[in-house]
């Protein structure tokens, strides 16, 4: 019997963003008690969840989103913002948002998500959004710091950096969290155009973020 793999294709974060949401994650964890926080390795932008995927399979997986993706150039993505599911007044998940970049990503999801559809994979029935979970919710309750919450945090900025690749992921579910391997890479191979090389990390902006007492940055 074939093993079967627990597979999503995602945007990995550069180490100086992950630091800031971590940061973020400990200013929220003081705010908003009993939530389940994403391990700083794990946090990523998922494209396309595939589900369980058997391991024969999955080198053809990596090369049709290899081929989807290969004309596609790279691009900015700034992370910025919070926000949750399915709605404040009984939030779920708690994400931070994608401002600069988001239109890009939601075209990569539809590029890889028609070839995955003809091996099998059926289409995300939701519209896609991009984001980055930063935690969930363990019970479904109110809030009531959350909506003052998503106002301060609006225009805080996680960091800029330039998208050039994604990744297929193997997700192996373990009692203390799941643990990603990466499987496979899909390069952006397009040409960008000057204004799509802007900054890859805004380095400054997350030390004023991370000092003690600071204000979320703002614009």
């Amino acid at each position: 019997m074939a093993k079967r793999i627990r597979t999503f294709i995602a945007l990995q974060l550069t180490p100086n963003i992950r630091q800031r949401l971590v940061a973020w994650q400990d200013k929220l964890a003081a705010a908003i008690p009993e939530v389940k926080w994403v391990e700083p390795e794990n946090l990523h932008v998922t494209l396309l969840f595939l589900g369980e995927v058997p391991d024969r399979e999955v080198a053809e997986v990596c090369q049709r989103v290899e081929e989807a993706v290969a004309e596609v150039a790279p691009f900015s993505v700034m992370v910025e913002g919070l926000g949750c599911f399915p709605e404040p007044r009984r939030p779920r998940v708690l994400w931070a948002g994608i401002t600069t970049g988001s239109e890009q990503l939601q075209q990569v999801h539809a590029l890889i998500e028609k070839p995955l559809h003809y091996l099998g994979f059926r289409r995300e029935e939701r519209r896609y959004v991009p984001h980055i979970t930063l935690g969930r919710l363990k019970a479904d309750r109110e809030v009531p710091r959350l909506p003052e919450l998503l106002r301060e945090y609006r225009s805080c900025r996680g960091g800029e950096m330039l998208a050039s690749e994604i990744c297929i992921m193997a997700s192996q579910l373990e009692r203390s969290g799941p643990i990603y391997t990466v499987m496979g890479r899909a390069r952006f191979r397009g040409e960008p155009t000057p204004a799509e090389h802007g900054e890859t990390d805004t380095s400054d902006e997350a030390e004023d973020f991370l000092d003690a007492g600071d204000e979320p940055l703002m614009d």
